[in-house]
C-alpha cells in the first residue's frame, strides 16, 4: 500500500534536486510498447528516465535490474521489486535459474515498456560509452517488432559523483532520440554499432548533440 506513495516520492525528489528536463522529438513519446535504452553513469540512471515519462507511460515502465543487487536486503527488494516493479534479471552466468533474454521479452510481451543499459555496468570511465553487451541484441532478435528508442542522460554523474552520498543539485536532460528497429537479417555487431551511434548523436559532447 505504501509503494504508490513511495514511488512518488522519488521522484519529487529526483526533480526537485535534478530540474530534469525531458527533450523529445518532434513526434513525442511514443504510446507503443518498446525498449528505451539508455547511458549508464549512476545508480539513479532509470529513476530520471521513469521520473520525466508522463504518468500513463511511466506505470506500465518497468526498469531492468540486477537481481543480486536488488534482491539483497528487504529494503532494496520492497524499492526494486514493489516501487519500481523492476525487471529483474540474474547477471551471474553459473548460478541463473532463468534466462534473462525470456524474463524481458516475457516483460514486454505483458505490456511493459523497458529501461535497459546495454553498457551492462556503470561509466566511470571518460569515455562517453562503455562498448554495448549483447543483451539488447538478443532482446531485439526475439521482439524485432519493438521499437527501441535511445535516451541520453545528461549531467546525473556530477549531480551523483562516484563517493558521495549528498546529491549535488545541478540540472539534468534526458533526451530521447528517433525509436529504430533492428533490421531483417542484421548481425550482432552491426546492429550495435547502429545502436551505439544512435545514442551517442543524442549526447551534448557530439557535434549536433541535444544541447
Amino acid at each position: 500500500m505504501i509503494a504508490g506513495p513511495v514511488a512518488t516520492a522519488i521522484v519529487l525528489f529526483a526533480r526537485a534536486i535534478t530540474a530534469v528536463r525531458a527533450i523529445w522529438t518532434s513526434d513525442g513519446p511514443t504510446t507503443d510498447t518498446c525498449i528505451y535504452f539508455a547511458n549508464h553513469s549512476s545508480h539513479g540512471d532509470f529513476i530520471l528516465v521513469w521520473a520525466v515519462l508522463p504518468p500513463r507511460l511511466r506505470r506500465s515502465t518497468r526498469p531492468v535490474a540486477g537481481a543480486e543487487y536488488w534482491l539483497k536486503s528487504a529494503i532494496t527488494r520492497f524499492i526494486g521489486s514493489d516501487v519500481f516493479d523492476a525487471v529483474l534479471i540474474e547477471r551471474e552466468r553459473d548460478k541463473r535459474t532463468s534466462d534473462p533474454i525470456e524474463v524481458m521479452a516475457n516483460a514486454l510481451d505483458a505490456g511493459s515498456s523497458l529501461i535497459l543499459f546495454p553498457e551492462g555496468t556503470r561509466n566511470l570511465t571518460e569515455a562517453s560509452l562503455l562498448p554495448f553487451k549483447s543483451g539488447l541484441f538478443h532482446l531485439a532478435s526475439a521482439r524485432p517488432d519493438i521499437r527501441l528508442v535511445p535516451v541520453w542522460i545528461n549531467n546525473l554523474n556530477r549531480v551523483m559523483p562516484k563517493g558521495e552520498i549528498v546529491p549535488i543539485p545541478l540540472i539534468c536532460t534526458v533526451t530521447f532520440g528517433e525509436p529504430m528497429h533492428m533490421h531483417p537479417g542484421e548481425d550482432k555487431q552491426a546492429f550495435l554499432d547502429r545502436a551505439r551511434t544512435a545514442l551517442l548523436d543524442l549526447s551534448p559532447k557530439q557535434p549536433g548533440g541535444s544541447e
